[in-house]
């Protein structure tokens, strides 16, 4: 019985080296999907969850917060703070102070559902690097909007300069005919 419990043994080895083999060898012959990091990034999908941010009203420019908390209410991580105060000239508040505390957020998006104006959104930042952890316990998102604002004005060309308005036809001297050059045979 022992030796063939051996026999049995030394060839289930041996099954699970050959089939350890092909595993190996299948996967040597397929084609390489490693990208080499700092000179090509892979695109990020539509449902990749960044750190939040806010969303660029294009009317104003700014942010759509209205500084209601309903956000900072939701967020189960309690890993936002947002103040408010109504400018002079406005009919909202606008926010004043907008932080977020990346080391405790979950990135659970019940922040982005909690808000009725859509002013935040995730970012598609995957790359969010610092020297200390301390930078990512009060991250400014108001500041980073402004920075955001400025990198997109930056990258927008100039604004091409107006055309000058043709002339009238009545301001235009009477068309003279040209002579013609003699065709040449």
């Amino acid at each position: 019985m022992k030796m063939k419990a051996a026999i049995l043994e030394v060839y289930t080895g041996f099954v699970s080296l050959l089939t350890g083999m092909r595993i190996t060898l299948g996967q040597a012959f397929k084609p390489v999907i490693t990208v080499p990091y700092p000179r090509r990034t892979l695109k990020m999908p539509a449902r990749f969850r960044g750190h939040i941010q806010f969303v660029i009203d294009p009317e104003t420019g700014k942010s759509r917060c209205t500084a209601c908390k309903l956000c900072e209410r939701a967020c189960p991580s309690e890993c936002i703070s947002v103040d408010g105060a109504k400018l002079e000239g406005q009919k909202t508040k606008s926010v004043t102070d907008y932080k977020l505390n990346f080391t405790t957020c979950s990135l659970c998006g019940s922040c982005i559902e909690a808000c009725p104006f859509d002013a935040i959104e995730f970012s598609k930042d995957y790359n969010v690097v610092a020297l200390s952890r301390d930078e990512f316990n009060h991250m400014d998102l108001i500041q980073r909007l402004a920075a955001r604002r400025e990198a997109s004005m930056q990258n927008q060309p100039p604004a091409a300069p107006p055309e000058p308005a043709a002339p009238t036809p009545a301001a235009t001297p009477a068309a003279t005919p040209q002579p013609e050059e003699p065709k040449v045979s």
